[in-house]
C-alpha cells in the first residue's frame, strides 16, 4: 500500500508551479520541503470583442448598452484625455524650470570660474610687476612703471569680464595657484588630504571657502544689500586663575573653533571642554584684542556690604549680655526671675542644654539676653556666647564659690575682650558666703568693686528675687558706658546662635542681628548655606516683619541647617547668594581633601600600625539642635586612651532617618539620638537589621553610658599576688611524667595550677605553671611552707638542684576609663 493510500497529494490544482525549498535547522539539520505557486490568472481580451471607444468611432452601439451610459463613457472618456493634457502640460513646465535652473547655476559657476581666473591672471600680472621691479631695483634704474592692475583703455573688455559680483579695487588673492602656462594645478578642487599644520597655516595651505559659502554671502547680499563690514567690539574679559575653554570663548563672545585654533597655534592641543591657566588665557584673550582683567574666585564674596557705616546713620542699640557660669550655679533660674517665666523647668535634667536668646523690658529699656550651658561638654556654645555679646553676666553660687566652668567662662570674657559683671547668686542659702567668692576670684585676676576693683558684683537670690533690680541698674550703666551703636538702615548682618531642623518648618537659624535691619524676603547667605526669610519669628514665639540691631529671631527659609556660629549677610540677588555659598562650600572641601592628602604613605602605614592595637567604639550621633550635637561630638572626643577611643561615623541634626540605621548597620555601630526620635521607616530598618537606637535627653547620662561602653573594649588587667618560694632539693627522672624537682617549701605556700618562675642565680630563665603538686605519692591542692613535696612543670625539664621556684596567683582586673 502506498503513502497516499489511492489519495490525490494535497494542491493548488493544475494552474500551480511546483518547486522545492531547503529548509535549515539548528545543528546542521535540514529537510526538502515541495512547494506550489499559483499562477498568477491573465485576462485576455476576445478578438471578436470591440471597446466602447471603438464603437463610438464608428458611430455604432454594441449591442444591450443604452445611450445615458454611452453618454457617461463618453465624458468619462473626455474628462481622462483632458487630465492627460494637463499631466504633460505640468511636466513640460516642471522640466524647463529645471532647466532654466540649471542653467542658472551654470552661469553662476561660469562666473565665478571667471571670476577666479580673472584674480589669478591679476596676481600673476602682481607677481611679475613685482619682480621686474626687485631686478630693475637690483639693476639701479629709478624709471616710474605703471602698475599693471589698472585697467586701462586699451582693455575695456577686462573690467567687463569680471562678472556680475566682482567689486571694484578688490585685491583678494587668487584661491588657486597657477603655474606658468596659466593652467590651474589640481583642478576645480584641492588635491589631498588636509593636514593639521596646513588648517593651522592658513593662506595658500588653508581650507578654501565651499561653493555654498559663497552662496549664502549672496543670497545674504540679495536680501539685505552689500554687505559691510562689522568694527571689531572690544570687552573686558574677567578672567579667573582657571577657566574652561568653551567659558572663554563666551566671555570675548568668539567662536570657540576659533579660540581652540588660536591655542593649537600656540602649542597647546585641548578641545573646549579642558581647562587652561590664566596666563595662558590671558594671552589668548590679548591676542584676539580684549582687554584682560584678573579676579579671584574669592571676589565673589566681595558683593558683602563691609561699608563703614556714617556717624550720622547710627543709633543707640539695646546691649547683649550673656549669663555664664558653673553648671547649676542658677544662671537659667536667674534668667527666669528677669523674665518672669519658667525656662528652667522645660529643660531635661534641670539643665540648660541650648542657647537661649530672650527679651527683657527693664526700667524703659530693652536688654537682650543669651543663655550658655555650664556643663563641660559645652564649652564651644560658651566661647560662641562671649564672641557675640556684649556684656557677660558671671553667676556664682555663694555656697559653692568658683568652680571650673566658672573659670572657663571667666577666659571666654578676658578672650572676647567683654567686661563681666559677677552676679553672686543662691545668697538665701545657708552657708552661703559672698566674700569668700570675692577672695577666690582674686585668684583668676578677677577683682570686684568690693575691692578696690573695676569689676561690679551684685548679690542676688533667683529663688527670692533679692538683688534682681540692683543686677538690672548695673547692666543698664555698664551699657551706657560702652555707647553701643549700631546702623539700622544698611544690609543685615548677624550670627548665628544655633540651628536646627525642624520637622514642620525644616532648616531653623537662631540668629542675633548685630548690624542693619533683617526683614522679611531678604536674600542672605549664612557660611555654606544660603536662603530667602520666609518668616521671622521672636522670642515670644510671634512672627514679625523685621529684626533690628540686637534682636535675637529664628530664621525660616534657609536651604540647609548652617554652623552654629556661622555670619549670617543680607545680599542682592540669589545668584550672589548662591555663588557665595557653592565658593564656601567647594574651599571647605578643597581644604578637607588637602588635609587628607598632605598625609604621605609612610605616615599612613606609621598610623596603621598605631591603630593595630586600638579598639574603636563607632557611633553615629543625632541632635536636635547644631549646638548640641557639636558638644557631644567633642565630648565623645575627649574619652579614651592608647587602647580604646570613640569614633564619630556621623553627626547631625534632626530626626533618625533610614539612612543613619544603614550607615550604622554597616559598621555596627550604635545609633544616639539626643532629644531627637526616629522616624516609622527607621525604626522598621532598625529592627529588621538589629541596629540598637539610645535615645537621650540629658548629656551626663549620654557621655557615661559611652565611657562605660568604651570600658568594656578595655583588656582586662593581670594582678599577680606572691604565694611562696621552694627550693629544689633533688631532681628526679619518673617514668610517663618527665623530671620531677624534690623540692621544700622555704616561704609561703605552693598551690597547684598556679604560676611559676624558675630562678637560677636571681635570674629567670622560665615561666609557666605547675602540672604536678605531690606530698610523698599523693596528688595535693597546696603544700604549706617548711613541708617536702615534688613539683613537674608544663612543657619545660631543665631543672637543676639549687634553682628557686618563685610561685604566683593571676587575677583578672576590670578596667574602666576615666
Amino acid at each position: 500500500m502506498s503513502d497516499q493510500d489511492g489519495k490525490k497529494p494535497l494542491g493548488l490544482g493544475g494552474g500551480a508551479r511546483s518547486g522545492t525549498v531547503k529548509q535549515s535547522f539548528a545543528r546542521g539539520r535540514t529537510n526538502n520541503v515541495v512547494v506550489e505557486t499559483k499562477r498568477k490568472r491573465v485576462a485576455v481580451p476576445k478578438p471578436a470583442a470591440q471597446s466602447a471607444a471603438v464603437v463610438n468611432a464608428q458611430g455604432g452601439k454594441k449591442s444591450g448598452t443604452t445611450d445615458a451610459e454611452m453618454d457617461r463613457r463618453l465624458k468619462a472618456l473626455q474628462m481622462a484625455k483632458a487630465r492627460e493634457a494637463e499631466d504633460a502640460e505640468r511636466r513640460a513646465r516642471e522640466e524647463k524650470e529645471r532647466e532654466d535652473e540649471r542653467a542658472r547655476r551654470r552661469a553662476e559657476i561660469e562666473n565665478k570660474e571667471r571670476e577666479e581666473r580673472e584674480r589669478a591672471e591679476l596676481a600673476r600680472q602682481r607677481a611679475e610687476e613685482d619682480e621686474r621691479r626687485q631686478r630693475e631695483t637690483r639693476e639701479g634704474k629709478t624709471a616710474p612703471i605703471e602698475p599693471a592692475a589698472a585697467p586701462t583703455a586699451d582693455k575695456p573688455d577686462r573690467q567687463r569680464n569680471l562678472g556680475p559680483d566682482a567689486r571694484p579695487g578688490r585685491n583678494d588673492g587668487p584661491r588657486k595657484r597657477d603655474d606658468d602656462s596659466g593652467k590651474p594645478r589640481g583642478g576645480e578642487r584641492r588635491g589631498g588630504k588636509l593636514t593639521v599644520n596646513q588648517a593651522l597655516a592658513g593662506g595658500e595651505g588653508g581650507r578654501q571657502r565651499s561653493l555654498a559659502s559663497m552662496r549664502r554671502k549672496q543670497e545674504r547680499q540679495r536680501r539685505g544689500g552689500p554687505s559691510t563690514p562689522q568694527e571689531k567690539v572690544t570687552r573686558t574679559v574677567k578672567l579667573p586663575e582657571t577657566i574652561v575653554v568653551s567659558e572663554l570663548a563666551n566671555r570675548m563672545t568668539e567662536r570657540v573653533a576659533a579660540v581652540v585654533k588660536a591655542l593649537m597655534q600656540n602649542g597647546m592641543m585641548v578641545t573646549q571642554n579642558q581647562v587652561i591657566d590664566a596666563d595662558t588665557a590671558e594671552l589668548i584673550i590679548e591676542e584676539f584684542g580684549h582687554k584682560v582683567q584678573r579676579v579671584s574666585e574669592a571676589d565673589v564674596e566681595q558683593v558683602i556690604d563691609v561699608v563703614e557705616d556714617k556717624a550720622e546713620d547710627l543709633v543707640e542699640r539695646a546691649p547683649v549680655i550673656t549669663i555664664m557660669g558653673h553648671v547649676d550655679h542658677g544662671k537659667t533660674s536667674l534668667l527666669d526671675a528677669i523674665r518672669k517665666t519658667k525656662v528652667v523647668s522645660g529643660e531635661a535634667g534641670g539643665i540648660t542644654q541650648h542657647i537661649g536668646a530672650y527679651q527683657v523690658e527693664a526700667g524703659g529699656k530693652t536688654l537682650s539676653f543669651l543663655d550658655t550651658p555650664g556643663h563641660a561638654a559645652f564649652t564651644s556654645m560658651r566661647a560662641r556666647g562671649a564672641q557675640v555679646t556684649d556684656i557677660v553676666v558671671l553667676v556664682v553660687a555663694a555656697d559653692d564659690a568658683v568652680m571650673p566652668q566658672t573659670i572657663e567662662a571667666i577666659n571666654h570674657a578676658k578672650a572676647a575682650g567683654v567686661p563681666m559683671i559677677i552676679a553672686i547668686n543662691k545668697m538665701d542659702v545657708a552657708g552661703a558666703d559672698s566674700n569668700r567668692v570675692r577672695t577666690e576670684l582674686l585668684q583668676h585676676e578677677v577683682i570686684v568693686e568690693e575691692m578696690s576693683g573695676d569689676v561690679q558684683d551684685v548679690e542676688v537670690s533667683a529663688h527670692t528675687g533679692k538683688g534682681l533690680d540692683k543686677l538690672l541698674e548695673a547692666i543698664a550703666l555698664q551699657a551706657e558706658i560702652l555707647e553701643l551703636k549700631a546702623n539700622p538702615k544698611r544690609a543685615a548682618q548677624g550670627a548665628v546662635i544655633e540651628a536646627q531642623l525642624d520637622v514642620g518648618r525644616g532648616p531653623v537659624a537662631t540668629v542675633l542681628v548685630q548690624n542693619g535691619t533683617l526683614r522679611r524676603g531678604d536674600i542672605f547667605v549664612v557660611g555654606e548655606q544660603w536662603g530667602k526669610v520666609r518668616a521671622l519669628v521672636n522670642d515670644q514665639g510671634a512672627r514679625v516683619n523685621e529684626a533690628g540691631p540686637s534682636v535675637p529671631v529664628e530664621v525660616l527659609g534657609l536651604n540647609g541647617t548652617p554652623e552654629a556660629g556661622d555670619v549670617l549677610n543680607v545680599v542682592e540677588t540669589e545668584a550672589q547668594a548662591r555663588e557665595i555659598a557653592e565658593y564656601r562650600e567647594q574651599a571647605a572641601k578643597d581644604k578637607r581633601a588637602a588635609a587628607g592628602a598632605a598625609t604621605t604613605l609612610d605616615q599612613m602605614m606609621a598610623k596603621a600600625k598605631e591603630d593595630q592595637g586600638v579598639s574603636e567604639l563607632p557611633i553615629l550621633v543625632k541632635a536636635d539642635v547644631q549646638g548640641s550635637a557639636e558638644a557631644i561630638v567633642q565630648a565623645m572626643e575627649k574619652i579614651g586612651n592608647e587602647e580604646v577611643r570613640v569614633r564619630i561615623l556621623h553627626s547631625g541634626v534632626g530626626a533618625i532617618t533610614e539612612s543613619d540605621i544603614t550607615l550604622a548597620e554597616a559598621s555596627d555601630a550604635p545609633v544616639i539620638g539626643f532629644n531627637v526620635r526616629a522616624n516609622a521607616p527607621a525604626r522598621a530598618a532598625a529592627n529588621q537589621k538589629g541596629v540598637e537606637i539610645r535615645y537621650y535627653s540629658v548629656i551626663y547620662d549620654l557621655v557615661d553610658d559611652i565611657k562605660q561602653a568604651a570600658s568594656g573594649l578595655l583588656s582586662a588587667e593581670i594582678k599577680e599576688t606572691f604565694i611562696g618560694y621552694a627550693e629544689i632539693r633533688e631532681v628526679f627522672k619518673v617514668t610517663g611524667v618527665g623530671q620531677v624537682a624534690g623540692c621544700l617549701v622555704t616561704e609561703g605556700i605552693a598551690r597547684r595550677s598556679a604560676g611559676v618562675r624558675l630562678l637560677r642565680d636571681n635570674v629567670v630563665i622560665h615561666e609557666g605553671t605547675l602540672k604536678t603538686l605531690k606530698r610523698f605519692k599523693d596528688e595535693v591542692k597546696e603544700v604549706q611552707s617548711g613541708q617536702e613535696c615534688g613539683m613537674a612543670f608544663e612543657r619545660y625539664e631543665d631543672i637543676r638542684v639549687g634553682d628557686v621556684i618563685e610561685i604566683f596567683t593571676r587575677e583578672e582586673v576590670e578596667r574602666t576609663l576615666a
